[in-house]
């Protein structure tokens, strides 16, 4: 993170460590993959809930992540700065409704998770560029995890491992 920005959010600051994704959006390299993997603890911590409880849980952080990325974009003074990473958490828990937390399901999820977040097909492209705020820097992620859930139900459906 280029050193101006850096000086506008701390870790300190609750809504800036939960929008760094607990620090680990100040990773330099592919901040939005380790935005991601830092999910997985908090992913592990859920195995034994109830479904109508780990949607809820997922609907807080959704929640909860237009407020921190709205924020912490504005103190930043830049949308959507690579180090904002909250909104990839909310898009791993969205990837992972009514999927069982096996190691080969994480592995699975993750990777089309950030294919889907990565390359933004329609129409995640279309709100990466038209929306802003935090409502913009959350819905775009929360969309590639909806579309990674799709996708990894469709191939435990056709493939179950």
């Amino acid at each position: 993170m280029q050193k101006q920005y850096r000086e506008r959010v701390s870790l300190k600051n609750p809504a800036h460590f939960c929008a760094l994704g607990f620090g680990s959006g100040l990773i330099p390299v592919m901040p939005g993959t380790f935005g991601s993997l830092a999910a997985i603890p908090l992913l592990l911590l859920t195995l034994s809930l109830p479904v109508w409880l780990y949607i809820a849980i997922t609907a807080v952080i959704a929640v909860l992540g237009i407020y921190v990325c709205g924020k912490t974009a504005t103190d930043m003074q830049v949308h959507d700065h690579g180090s904002i990473v909250w909104d990839e958490v909310a898009g791993m828990f969205c990837t992972f409704i009514l999927v069982p937390l096996t190691p080969i399901h994480l592995l699975a999820g993750f990777v089309l998770f950030r294919i889907f977040d990565i390359l933004k097909p329609w129409p995640i492209f279309i709100i990466d560029k038209r929306l802003h705020g935090g409502t913009g820097i959350m819905l775009d992620d929360l969309l590639a995890g909806f579309m990674a859930c799709i996708s990894l139900h469709a191939i435990l459906f056709i493939w179950p491992f």
